[in-house]
């Protein structure tokens, strides 16, 4: 007698249209298949995809939420109604708006130096800067994914920098955060958890709106960073099976986290193969 493998179907949430290659979706299929899971992409935003037959959803690369969130939260909703979703729908809308990185802070998480602005707020760029002593910052939205509409402020009185917080003070809230100078040496790193394990990390370079992104080779993780990557994830409030939490040494050295990444962040499968099969063995355990 041979033994059987026992299949199970799995759909993968992504777009209809990327804005940039995915590198950890070919890994991927290839260790969910090896595991006897038959995965389907399609993306969230299809109006014709058959979401309501799904039993169980992978979040995967959902890339272009940010520029619709109000319809990415609808579909959540839809899906959770009747469906197992990884990360699981109350982790997702609790990741939606950055401004859980004041909230962890407020908890005593070291977080990156970070103001959170209404929309609709007045906001002068020179005078917020001067107030924090920041010579350079970020601007983001405070929805966002992949760098969308982020700007690093090198002059605290430029024009365009100005115009630019205000055009997203326009449409949501915003992010006002220090520039860590230490992302340019030590850099960013991006630690891997999956299912109750840090795997690996890697360093990203700095990105910009419309840059692409360029990570290293796998890289081990220091012991002040897995510290600070247990304190963040501590006050998730809901299971993980993965997640992403980006770190750089902070002002005074240590490091703080700039992201906690947990809905649809690349893993960078490619750069560590164990973290990808840990990853699928457990997504197939969580359907079996």
């Amino acid at each position: 007698m041979h033994d059987t493998v026992c299949v199970v179907e799995l759909f993968i949430a992504s777009c209809c249209v990327l804005p940039e290659p995915d590198f950890d979706a070919q890994p991927l299929d290839q260790a969910l298949r090896a595991q006897g899971v038959v995965p389907t992409v399609l993306g969230w935003d299809d109006p014709a995809a058959a979401w309501r037959q799904a039993e169980a959803v992978l979040i995967r690369s959902t890339w272009n939420y940010p520029q619709h969130p109000e319809a990415f939260l609808r579909w959540l909703d839809l899906v959770a109604a009747h469906a197992s979703i990884w990360n699981p729908a109350e982790v997702v809308r609790w990741n939606l708006h950055k401004g859980y990185l004041c909230e962890l802070g407020d908890a005593g998480v070291p977080v990156t130096p970070t103001l959170l602005l209404p929309r609709h707020s007045t906001a002068e760029l020179p005078v917020l800067l001067a107030a924090q002593q920041w010579s350079r910052a970020v601007i983001k939205p405070a929805i966002s994914a992949g760098s969308y509409r982020t700007l690093r402020v090198d002059d605290p009185n430029s024009k365009s920098a100005q115009a630019h917080l205000e055009g997203l003070l326009r449409d949501g809230d915003v992010l006002i955060q220090r520039y860590l100078d230490s992302v340019e040496d030590y850099g960013e790193r991006a630690l891997v958890w999956i299912d109750g394990e840090l795997t690996h990390a890697v360093r990203k370079s700095p990105r910009w709106a419309g840059e692409d992104e360029s990570v290293s080779a796998a890289l081990s993780i220091t012991a002040a960073e897995r510290a600070l990557a247990d304190a963040a994830l501590a006050k998730v409030p809901g299971e993980l099976l993965y997640a992403r939490i980006d770190v750089a040494p902070g002002p005074a050295g240590a490091p703080v986290l700039m992201e906690l990444e947990l809905i649809e962040p690349s893993l960078f499968f490619p750069q560590h193969p164990p973290a990808l099969t840990r990853y699928a063995s457990s997504v197939a355990a969580r359907l079996r």
